[in-house]
C-alpha cells in the first residue's frame, strides 16, 4: 500500500450506496471506443463498435439530471489514450472518509487511476493507493454502513480483498466470489437501501447467494435485463434510482416498492459493459 496524504480540500464520506449523492466524480467518453475485448457485453457489439456522438451526448444528459437534484458534477480530463474512462468507478472507491484508488487489471485500463490521483492531488483530497502485486476495482466493493461487501473475480483479487480489510478494522470486510464473466459484483449484486437489493442470482453460487440473502430482501434481475445490466442502478438518495428505460421489470419491480425511478438512456455506453453505477464514482453521500 501506498499513500498520499495532502491537506484535505473537499469533504470526502460514503458509508451506504443509497444515501444522498451530494459529490461524484465521471469522465465524459469523448474517446470511447470498443478497442481490446475485455468483457463479454463487448464482445457481442465488437462490430458494431460505438457511437461517439451518442456516447457523449446520453452522458451529458446523466450530468445534467445529476446536477438539477443538486449533486455536484467533477469532470476527470478525458484521455485519448483510456477508450474506457467512461467508468470511473472501477478507479476508485471512497468508504468512510478514505478515497481508495484502484489497481486496475486489464492493460488498457491501466494507467487510469494516475490521472485520478492527479486530479485528487489537485483538488487537496487525500487517498490511499494499491501497489504492488494487487488487482482492486471499485465495481467490485459495496459498502452498507460497517459492512464491505467485495466482489472476488479476475479484476479484484483475493489478497487485494485481505488488504482492504487490513486497513478497515472497523468494517466487516466480506468476500463475494461471482461468475467472472459478468465482470464486476455491482453488474450482478446492487444494494438499494438497508432492507433491499437487486440481484442476478445466476452469477453466484448457492453459498453466496444465501449469505446476500440473510441481510437483504431480494429484487431479482431477470436474464433479459441483466444483458442491458438491470442490476446496475445508480442510487441518489430518497429512494431515487435512474435506470434504463429499456429494463421495464425492473423499473416495474421498483416502483411498485416506493422507489422513484429517473429513465435515462445509456444504451451506447452499455455496449462497452458498464451503466450508471460504472459511471460514477461516489466522494460523498450524507444520510440528510
Amino acid at each position: 500500500m501506498d499513500s498520499a496524504v495532502p491537506k484535505k480540500h473537499h469533504q470526502t464520506e460514503c458509508t451506504s450506496e443509497y444515501d444522498v449523492l451530494k459529490k461524484v466524480v465521471l469522465c465524459r467518453p469523448e474517446y470511447m471506443a470498443i478497442q481490446d475485448v475485455i468483457n463479454e457485453t463487448q464482445k457481442y457489439f465488437h462490430k458494431e463498435n460505438i457511437d461517439r456522438t451518442i456516447t457523449v451526448r446520453q452522458h451529458e444528459t446523466l450530468i445534467n439530471e445529476l446536477e438539477k437534484r443538486g449533486v455536484e458534477v467533477f469532470l476527470l480530463p478525458a484521455s485519448s489514450q483510456f477508450p474506457e474512462q467512461v467508468f470511473t468507478r472501477d478507479i476508485g472507491f471512497t468508504i468512510g472518509e478514505t478515497v481508495f484508488t484502484s489497481r486496475l487489471s486489464a492493460d488498457i485500463r491501466q494507467g487510469e487511476e494516475n490521472v485520478l490521483q492527479e486530479w485528487l492531488s489537485k483538488e487537496n483530497i487525500a487517498y490511499r493507493s494499491f501497489n504492488g502485486g494487487y488487482k482492486i476495482e471499485g465495481g467490485d466493493i459495496l459498502i452498507d454502513q460497517h459492512t464491505v461487501y467485495a466482489g472476488v473475480s479476475e479484476r479484484t483479487s483475493f489478497s487485494a480483498v485481505q488488504a482492504l480489510k487490513r486497513l478497515l478494522p472497523s468494517h466487516e470486510v466480506i468476500p463475494v466470489p461471482f461468475e467472472e464473466t459478468y465482470l464486476h459484483l455491482d453488474c450482478v449484486f446492487n444494494i438499494l437501501s438497508p432492507q433491499e437489493a437487486l440481484v442476478y442470482p445466476k452469477a453466484l453460487g448457492e453459498k453466496e447467494y444465501e449469505v446476500l440473502k440473510k441481510r437483504y430482501d431480494m429484487i431479482e434481475v431477470p436474464e433479459n435485463e441483466q444483458f442491458t445490466l438491470g442490476t446496475n442502478v445508480l442510487s441518489i438518495g430518497n429512494q431515487t434510482v435512474i435506470s434504463l428505460p429499456d429494463n421495464k421489470e425492473v423499473n416495474r419491480q421498483l416502483r411498485s416498492r416506493g422507489y422513484t425511478v429517473i429513465e435515462i438512456d445509456l444504451s451506447e455506453i452499455i455496449k462497452s459493459g458498464g451503466s450508471f453505477r460504472c459511471c460514477t464514482m461516489p466522494l460523498e453521500r450524507s444520510c440528510t
